[in-house]
C-alpha cells in the first residue's frame, strides 16, 4: 500500500509540474523559432546545349516524373484579326494527335501508360506538361518530342474546339462575373491594350489550320523554352535525355519579342454596367506597380492588413463581419511582371447597399493612409508571411516550377537571391513604411469604381445610410453598355439613362 501511495505521489508531482508548464490561454503559447532555408536555384539550374535552361530536381519518393516546358508564346503574339489562334494552337498540341499517331491513338496510349499530357497557351505564356511513371520515361519523352515538333492538329479536333469556343462566346454575358472581369481589364489597361483584344465570331472564323500550323512553327521551339523536371530519375541521366529531346530541331523559329506594356489607366469615376442581377459586383481600382519596385514588400504587408489577409483584414471585418453587407470582401495589390498591376478592392452586395459598402472600403483605404497601423496588426501580418514561406517549396515539383517560372519571367536574372532575402525584407517593414506606401500608392483621387448590376437601384442608395455612389470618386458616372457577345461591340439600348 505504501508503495502504491508513493507511486501516486510521484505521479501527482509530475502532473503538477506538467500542468505548470501549460500556458493559461492559447494566446500565450510560445514556439521555437522556425529554422528554414529555401533551396538555392543554382543547385538545380542547367543550361542545356540544345537551347533551353532547365531546373532539374530529383525526387525518389515516388516512381513518378513531372516535366513542364514553359513557352515564350501568348496572346500578345496573335496577328490582328486572328484572336484565338494562340489558344487553339496551345490546346490542340496535346489533343490533336501527332504525325506518328492520331489523336485517338495518342489518347489511348497515354491512358495505357496512366500518363497525363497537357498543353495550352494564354496571355503571356504557353506550356506543355507530362506526368508519368518513371519506368515509362523514354516513351513519354518520345511522345513529348512528337507533340512539340510534329503536332497533327487533327481537323476534326480543330473544328470541335472552334465550336466549343463559339459556344463560350455566346454565353459571355450570362454571368456578371465575366462582364466585371472583362470591363475591369478595359479600365485598368485601356481598350487598345493587347490583353484586351477579345476573341470575336469574326476572328474565330478567320483562323484556319494553316494559321495554327504557322503560329506553331514560328514560336514553338527550344529558344523559347524553359524546363522544369522533377521526380524519380538520376540527375545526369535526365540532363542527357533533355539534351536529346531538344537536339536537331526540325525547323527554325523566331525568338519571342518583349511583351508590350503600354497600358492606359481609366479616368476617375463610377462606371456602371446595367445588368438585371440580384447583387451588384463591385471593383474599386487604383493604378499599381511593377515587380522590382523597391516598395513592393511594404505594399504587400500593407495590403494584407487592409484587405488581402482574409478574416484578419480590415475590409473583410468591416464589410462582412461588422455590417453583414457581403459574403466576401477584400483587396489585392500584386506587382505586375511585364507591366504595372492594379490595386483592386472588391465585393458583392445587394443593390441598395452597394454605395454604403463601397464607402466603408474607401474609409478603410483612407484610414490606412492617414493613421499608423498597430504594432499587433503589423506583427500578425509579418508572421503570416514568414511562417507560411516554406510552403512555396514543400514538394520537389514546386521547387522546379518556382525556379523555372523565375527564369521565364526574368526574376532570376534580376534578383537571383530573391527567395533567400524574402523573409528579411518582410521583417524590415515598419509601421511607418506601411503608412508611407499606403499614402503614396492608394491615391483615392484616381479611384475608379466599376459596378455591374441594377443601375437605378444601386444609385438610389440605402435609406438608412446617406451615401451616394457618385460622391465616392472625383469623376462622374459613366454608363458602360453591354457588349455584343459575338462582336464585342457596344449594344444599343443596354445602358440605363442617367
Amino acid at each position: 500500500m505504501a508503495l502504491g501511495q508513493g507511486c501516486r505521489s510521484m505521479s501527482d508531482t509530475s502532473a503538477s509540474r506538467a500542468a505548470g508548464d501549460i500556458a493559461p490561454h492559447p494566446d500565450q503559447l510560445t514556439y521555437p523559432s522556425l529554422s528554414y532555408e529555401p533551396p538555392a536555384p543554382e543547385e538545380y539550374r542547367v543550361e542545356l546545349d540544345s537551347g533551353p535552361v532547365a531546373y532539374i530536381v530529383p525526387d525518389r519518393e515516388l516512381p513518378l516524373v513531372d516535366i513542364a516546358i514553359l513557352i515564350r508564346a501568348g496572346d500578345y503574339l496573335e496577328p490582328a484579326g486572328k484572336e484565338s489562334v494562340a489558344g487553339l494552337t496551345g490546346f490542340l498540341m496535346a489533343r490533336g494527335g501527332t504525325d506518328a499517331e492520331s489523336a485517338e491513338d495518342l489518347e489511348e496510349r497515354l491512358a495505357f501508360l496512366a500518363a497525363q499530357l497537357g498543353s495550352g497557351i494564354g496571355g503571356t505564356q504557353g506550356s506543355v506538361s507530362l506526368n508519368l511513371l518513371s519506368k515509362d520515361l523514354d516513351e513519354g519523352l518520345r511522345i513529348l518530342r512528337d507533340v512539340l515538333t510534329t503536332p497533327r492538329f487533327q481537323e476534326d479536333r480543330f473544328t470541335l474546339r472552334k465550336q466549343q469556343i463559339f459556344q463560350n462566346l455566346q454565353q459571355r454575358n450570362d454571368d456578371s462575373r465575366n462582364i466585371e472581369s472583362r470591363e475591369r481589364g478595359f479600365l485598368a489597361q485601356g481598350e487598345s491594350f493587347w490583353a484586351n483584344r477579345q476573341v470575336t465570331q469574326s476572328s474565330l472564323d478567320s483562323v484556319t489550320l494553316d494559321d495554327v500550323r504557322a503560329f506553331h512553327k514560328k514560336w514553338i521551339h527550344p529558344a523559347n523554352f524553359i524546363v522544369a523536371a522533377s521526380g524519380d530519375f538520376d540527375r545526369q541521366a535526365m540532363i542527357d535525355k533533355l539534351k536529346a529531346l531538344f537536339a536537331n530541331w526540325p525547323y527554325q523559329g523566331e525568338t519571342s519579342p518583349a511583351i508590350p506594356g503600354d497600358i492606359q489607366f481609366a479616368k476617375p469615376g463610377v462606371y456602371i454596367v446595367n445588368k438585371d442581377v440580384n447583387q451588384g459586383r463591385v471593383s474599386m481600382l487604383l493604378p499599381g506597380i511593377e515587380r522590382g519596385n523597391p516598395d513592393q514588400f511594404a505594399i504587400s504587408v500593407m495590403n494584407d492588413i487592409l484587405g488581402g489577409g482574409g478574416f484578419t483584414s480590415r475590409i473583410m471585418n468591416r464589410v462582412r463581419s461588422d455590417e453583414g453587407l457581403a459574403y466576401s470582401a477584400g483587396s489585392s495589390f500584386p506587382a505586375g511582371v511585364y507591366f504595372p498591376s492594379t490595386f483592386t478592392a472588391g465585393f458583392q452586395s445587394k443593390s441598395r447597399t452597394v454605395a454604403y459598402a463601397a464607402s466603408i472600403v474607401l474609409e478603410e483605404i483612407q484610414r490606412i493612409r492617414t493613421q499608423p497601423v498597430s504594432a499587433e496588426d503589423l506583427a500578425t501580418t509579418k508572421t503570416s508571411f514568414i511562417e507560411t514561406f516554406p510552403r512555396r517549396f514543400s514538394t520537389k515539383t514546386q521547387i522546379a516550377g518556382t525556379f523555372a517560372s523565375d527564369e521565364f519571367t526574368g526574376r532570376y536574372a534580376e534578383d537571383p537571391d530573391y527567395w533567400k532575402t524574402y523573409r528579411d525584407k518582410i521583417r524590415e517593414v515598419t509601421v511607418e513604411e506601411v503608412q508611407r506606401v499606403a499614402a503614396n500608392y492608394l491615391d483615392t483621387d484616381q479611384l475608379v469604381i466599376l459596378v455591374v448590376g441594377q443601375k437605378d437601384e444601386i444609385l438610389k442608395g440605402h435609406p438608412d445610410h446617406d451615401v451616394q455612389l457618385p460622391s465616392l470618386t472625383s469623376g462622374s458616372v459613366v454608363d458602360v453598355p453591354l457588349r455584343d457577345p459575338l462582336t464585342m461591340e457596344p449594344m444599343a439600348g443596354t445602358a440605363a439613362s442617367q
